[in-house]
This record gives structure tokens, C-alpha cells and sequence, in this order.
């Protein structure tokens, strides 16, 4: 009977000091061990690189404030402008309701 790689496979799965003792092995061969490393290395996360998410993000945040800022001063001009209108509405409309008040009260006590 031939062993194949399934059968060696599901050997290593029922065997926990097998397994420790294959990984043993396979470390200390250094080309296996520096493959082991580089492909662990891939898949972490160094310094460097959240140093270089954090300036990012940085500089993401410093945009977003520059656009809120931007959008405080349009909103203030927009607020003026409204506060003008209103102000105008008010003198232009405000003598001529007095006039219709007094043109409706003349007319209400002279007979």
C-alpha cells in the first residue's frame, strides 16, 4: 500500500507532536525558514507602513477641513445675503402696509 500526499496530510492533522516536529524541521533549514519568513512578512503591517496610512489620513482630514471651512464662509454669505433681503422686503413693503392701514382706517371712521 502507497502512501499518498491526502494520506500524509490527514497522519500530520491527527498528530499534534508529529506536526511540531515536521515544523521543527522544515525551520531549521534555512532557505525554508527565510521562505517562511518573507511570506509572513507580506502579509504584515509595518511601522512604515501606518506611519504612511496616518500621513494620509492626515492629510485627508486637513482637506476635509479645508472644504468645511470653505462651506462656513459660503453659508455666512449666504446668511448675509438672506439678512439683506429680508432687511429690504421689509423697508420697501413697510410703508405701503402703513399706507393700506391708514387708507382702511380713514375709510372705516369718515363716512
Amino acid at each position: 500500500m502507497s502512501l499518498t500526499a491526502d494520506d500524509i496530510v490527514k497522519l500530520f492533522e491527527e498528530n499534534a507532536k508529529a506536526r511540531k516536529r515536521l515544523a521543527e524541521l522544515l525551520v531549521m533549514e534555512s532557505d525554508v525558514r527565510l521562505a517562511i519568513i518573507n511570506a509572513v512578512l507580506r502579509d504584515i503591517a509595518t511601522k512604515r507602513d501606518i506611519e504612511l496610512v496616518r500621513e494620509g489620513l492626515r492629510e485627508e482630514i486637513e482637506k476635509l477641513r479645508k472644504e468645511i471651512g470653505q462651506l462656513r464662509e459660503r453659508v455666512a454669505k449666504v446668511e448675509g445675503q438672506l439678512g439683506l433681503l429680508v432687511k429690504l422686503f421689509v423697508a420697501f413693503n413697510l410703508p405701503i402696509l402703513m399706507a393700506l392701514i391708514g387708507i382702511l382706517l380713514k375709510m372705516i371712521f369718515t363716512p
